[in-house]
Formats: C-alpha cells, structure tokens, sequence
C-alpha cells in the first residue's frame, strides 16, 4: 500500500485512521462474497415468454437440432462414463429463451465429455424444438448474480453516517430451457 502521509495536526490523523479502518472493512466485506454465498441468493422469477396449449404443441412443426461447427477433439474417451454419455446425448423437446434479448438466437459451444468434439450451436427461441439433453441443461446454467449495497448504517462518527454493504440481491437466469409435454423436469439427471 501507499505510504501513510504525516498530518501537522492529531486530528486529521484520526480521520485519516477512522477512514482507513472503514476501507479494510469494506475489503473484508467483499472477500466475504463467496460464490457458495452469491449461490444461496434467491432466483428472480420471470413469466415464460412462450406460452402454448397442448394442442398448439400437437400442430408445430418438429424441429431437430444439429451443431453448425464441430470441432474436433484428440483427447480419449472415457468409457466409464459412457453410460452417462449415452443419457446425455438423448434428444428431448424444449422451449428456449433469451430473457436478456428476447427473440434473438442463442448461440453457444457445448463439450459435455473429454472426447466429445466440441460443437458450435445456434438455438432458435420461443418455440418447441429437439435437442440433447446437454445442450438444454447448459442452457439452463446461463445465470448471474446482481449485487447492490445496502441501505443500512455501517458506521458513523461526529462528522457524516457511512451507508452501504455489498449483498447479493437475486439469481438472474439470462437464458432458460423449458421442458415440452411433461410436467415432470426431462433435464438435470431425471429421466422422465
């Protein structure tokens, strides 16, 4: 840190003092924000954009995506894991949103396993589509965090009254993936 500069008078020097004590609090403050502490903020709930009965879903059309670049991979499979593999890469039907952009494409490299090529995909939003499992619950993951600072009095002195503590305020999903023709979740380990 930079050199403490001398004051001509003691009183300074307590301020001095007062504001460096506040600033290593704030510090500790923020080296608190853990990501297992910004993971426990609550989800902001937002309505699904794309709402469609039963019926509406029987008359789409069937769409079934493919990468649009592939890029391959030196490294071995391992086949101890080719049975998760095997569920993975299992197609389901789901409705994607852009929350941040909505309507715009999503766009996004997936490589589940090591061995796997990694691929380049360009998800269509707001309608049913086919997809493997992957690519729906990496979709899914695609969330931050808001931070704000707080109303509250952390300190005062004779002088002024010192406001704010930095706080995770919610879980933003910025693009999500819905399951279509089940209520019960096709992502995430289920194999409903």
């Amino acid at each position: 840190m930079v050199e403490k500069p001398k004051m001509k008078n003691s009183e300074s020097e307590r301020q001095l003092d007062k504001a460096e004590t506040q600033f290593q609090a704030f510090e500790e403050d923020l080296k608190q924000m853990t990501l297992d502490r910004t993971n426990e903020a609550p989800k902001q709930e937002l309505e699904q954009q794309t709402k469609l009965s039963n019926k509406d879903l029987e008359k789409s059309n069937d769409i079934y995506l493919k990468p649009s670049k592939s890029i391959g991979s030196r490294e071995k499979f391992n086949e101890n894991y080719r049975d998760e593999y095997n569920f993975q890469k299992e197609y389901v039907r789901f409705i994607a949103e852009n929350k941040e952009i909505i309507g715009e494409t999503i766009e996004m490299w997936t490589k589940p396993f090591a061995g796997m090529p990694a691929e380049f995909w360009q998800v269509p939003t707001n309608k049913p589509i086919w997809g493997p499992r992957y690519l729906a619950e990496q979709i899914t993951k695609c969330k931050y965090h808001r931070f704000v600072m707080q109303d509250n009095i952390t300190a005062h002195d004779g002088t002024a009254k010192y406001y704010g503590q930095m706080a995770v305020d919610n879980t933003i999903h910025r693009l999500d993936a819905t399951p279509v023709g089940t209520r019960k979740s096709i992502f995430m380990g289920s194999t409903a």
